[in-house]
């Protein structure tokens, strides 16, 4: 089905810059990057996918169902994404909150044209029907010379007032005192109206000041996320699966041992390690449902790790599962991810919805893919831009955990930390 060869590469972050210009020509475009940040589980240091052969795109309704069977049908690659809304096809919920990106809640191709990088080493996959091209492709991305265009000037707003946050902080801290949850993640939108903006320039300023290990620029058509995410949403390879949920966040300091301060508070912050272990109390529950029984084990709980621009605490929960199930299952009864949601999450959901102004859309969803063998890796969409071209409506938003512990002074300051480094690219 596909033509695999190899060739070694002389400057693979050269050669990075040069994959991704060459790549602007196509109407479908993913490109992963783990930014060679030390991570247990990693395949290749990063993927580019371009021009779908065949694709799925639809609103939520029936959608995990569709993938499904997209999935087993073409039993190839695939990349795309989940948007946050796919909960609606999970449990009886809805969203009514404001869309200024309109973006598909499930949009999944399958590449003609495949790279994946590790190290010096490039592995081309093309489909048979364009293998022809390789060799003239390769040529040509490797002389692609890159360009700028000019940004026009970005009108931030936000969408709730420091004065409006602080108050749905408080309502939401009533749920909790009153049982209807433990924990939610509350987030606001930052926005700009009229915004003409290089995504793959955003993009790659964004990247080089945060490097984190899921990196992500994805084109379909007119709409673009640019994604500095650190975390991981789920991963299979073989019969093991493995969630890694962030929860609590750290500022990072220039000054070495204030920084290793800052660390070393976040390691013993009850409210973020109270914060980490009720979502891997969630997570363990979510993978349960697919898991072999007793095969559900916490493999690294609340440990600190440094990303540039913030310390995070993640924790790894791991499962097995049969050979007999479908991949799509075990993200259908994962999704949303707990750490965009809180517990229990149907109720969280339920809360956010109401107090939330803003459609999240494909922020708090997943972008990622299947490989032919049916294991798959997605990442959790924030530290993110999202930009409707057309509408040149773009869009960031960020989040933090409520808790009983909260004060939420102090968790509108850890949404503006959240936003420093999309402020820094736009800006």
């Amino acid at each position: 089905m596909r033509t695999i060869l190899s060739k070694k590469i002389d400057h693979p972050e050269a050669f990075k810059n040069q994959l991704l210009g060459w790549a602007q020509q196509f109407r479908e475009v993913v490109f992963l990057d783990s930014n060679t940040y030390h991570q247990q589980y990693s395949d290749y240091d990063y993927v580019l996918a371009v021009d779908a052969f065949t694709a799925v795109k639809t609103d939520y309704h029936n959608a995990f169902e569709d993938l499904k069977q997209y999935q087993q049908q073409t039993k190839d690659w695939l990349f795309g994404y989940l948007a946050y809304d796919m909960k609606n096809d999970v449990e009886p919920l809805q969203s009514d909150n404001f869309d200024g990106l309109e973006f598909p809640d499930l949009f999944f191709f399958q590449p003609k044209k495949l790279f994946l990088v590790k190290r010096d080493e490039v592995e081309i996959q093309y489909l048979h029907l364009c293998d022809d091209e390789i060799e003239s492709d390769f040529s040509a991305l490797q002389n692609h010379l890159p360009f700028a265009i000019e940004h026009s000037p970005l009108s931030i707003k936000q969408r709730i007032s420091k004065e409006s946050y602080l108050q749905k902080v408080t309502e939401m801290l009533e749920h909790i005192h009153r049982g209807d949850i433990y924990e939610a993640n509350f987030c606001m939108e930052f926005y700009a109206e009229n915004a003409t903006i290089n995504p793959l320039e955003i993009y790659r300023k964004l990247n080089s000041i945060s490097k984190p290990p899921f990196a992500t620029y994805f084109k379909n058509n007119h709409h673009f996320l640019l994604s500095a995410s650190p975390e991981r949403y789920i991963r299979k390879e073989g019969s093991k699966v493995i969630s890694q949920p962030i929860k609590g966040t750290a500022k990072r300091f220039t000054e070495a041992v204030s920084d290793e301060k800052s660390k070393i508070e976040l390691a013993n912050n009850p409210k973020e390690r109270s914060e980490n272990i009720m979502i891997v109390d969630l997570v363990r529950n979510d993978l349960s449902h697919t898991a072999t029984k007793g095969s559900v084990v916490v493999e690294e709980l609340c440990a600190v790790y440094s990303f540039e621009q913030v310390h995070q605490m993640i924790s790894t929960i791991v499962s097995e599962v049969d050979n007999t199930t479908a991949p799509v299952e075990i993200l259908r009864t994962t999704f949303p991810m707990g750490s965009m949601t809180g517990a229990p999450k149907i109720s969280a959901m339920k809360i956010i919805e109401e107090l939330e102004e803003t459609k999240r859309g494909l922020y708090s969803g997943a972008v990622g893919y299947f490989k032919p063998n049916g294991d798959f890796d997605f990442n959790v969409v924030i530290r993110s831009i999202l930009y409707n071209a057309p509408k040149q409506y773009l869009s960031f938003s960020v989040g933090s955990a409520i808790t009983s512990l909260s004060v939420p002074e102090q968790e509108y300051a850890e949404c503006l930390l959240k936003a420093k480094a999309m402020f820094e690219v736009l800006q």
